[in-house]
């Protein structure tokens, strides 16, 4: 058997409003009861590798009879002892999470997963912004490329995937994707990072429901892809007036920009943080001062987003880096 499963699985821009959250801080029993579905359409689907919460117990590490906890920050050594792994905000076991058993196929080609986790109703409308958290676990060393999607359903009636690792339901919006090209050499990060999408496409406020897709192909106990993922912090927040904020009270220049990007107040207007945001809205660079100037030479050449937090709201501004 090529990887070791390291858990028990139990089956289960402007001023800013809270529309959802979730914190994945109980059991998977609370998850479901707060309105969370599962539904494994992977390739010879498990029954029991549905989303979970995690249940790890701190472990003293023996090898590979008793390896390390996954999503552990550190390599532990025989006799150490492997504490148990913290969600996103800190909390013990407080995220949810998937892996590389979503499927029972042992062909050597692997299987294709997907292995969906879905949101209650939520009702949106464009600008609103979807955020969350995740990161890789691993059994070792070795990087097996793993894949998280955001989907979106907007439907007057949402419909599940239910007839195998295409079927997508009522889920075709495609929001964003963790590693969308499955590259190893830990693209899908080892650290909790934040990933977010903006709403956009409605015709009005609208009652949807969002999806997290497990969808790796090549995957299982025998694939050459697929290892174990988390999943923390769920929001949805309405961001009013973002760009009528930022551009009645800011403005950046040069834009494109090579090195140094300049902020104007036109106001006076205090900042208290500024993050940039690449087109997948993974958060890649955060300022947290009051600053009128910093450097994105180390950012590659494309489009993002620079996001100014202040007392009196919030603005997002694009720009181009050359």
């Amino acid at each position: 058997m090529k990887k070791i499963l390291l858990l028990i699985l139990i089956p289960v821009l402007g001023m800013s409003q809270n529309q959802f959250s979730f914190g994945f801080d109980g059991t998977t029993a609370a998850m479901v009861t707060a309105g969370w579905t599962q539904t494994n359409q992977s390739t010879s689907p498990s029954t029991t590798a549905l989303w979970s919460n995690a249940t790890y117990t701190a472990v003293v590490v023996n090898g590979t009879v008793t390896p390390a906890n996954a999503f552990g920050n550190q390599t532990y050594a025989d006799g150490q002892t492997s504490p148990i792994p913290n969600g996103q905000a800190g909390g013990a076991n407080s995220f949810a999470l998937v892996n590389f058993a979503s499927t029972t196929s042992t062909a050597s080609t692997g299987a294709t997963i997907s292995n969906w986790l879905i949101t209650p109703t939520i009702t949106v409308q464009n600008g609103d912004v979807v955020s969350f958290f995740s990161r890789k676990g691993t059994s070792g060393t070795t990087d097996y490329a793993d894949r998280l999607e955001l989907r979106m359903s907007s439907l007057a009636t949402h419909v599940n995937p239910s007839t195998g690792p295409t079927d997508v339901g009522s889920f075709t919006t495609l929001c964003t994707s963790v590693n969308p090209s499955l590259l190893t050499g830990f693209v899908y990060p080892k650290t909790w990072t934040q990933y977010s999408y903006t709403v956009a496409g409605l015709s009005a406020v609208t009652p949807v429901k969002f999806a997290f897709r497990y969808h790796v192909t090549n995957g299982g106990t025998n694939g050459a892809n697929s290892d174990i993922i988390g999943l923390d912090t769920f929001s949805v927040d309405r961001t009013l007036s973002t760009d009528s904020f930022f551009n009645n009270n800011f403005s950046i220049y040069p834009n494109p920009v090579v090195d140094i990007i300049n902020i104007s107040s036109l106001n006076n207007t205090e900042i208290s943080k500024v993050a940039i945001t690449d087109i997948n809205g993974r958060i890649v660079k955060e300022v947290i001062s009051s600053v009128n100037n910093f450097s994105v030479n180390e950012l590659n050449a494309g489009i993002y987003f620079l996001k100014i937090f202040t007392k009196e709201g919030t603005g997002t501004s694009k720009f181009v880096k050359n």
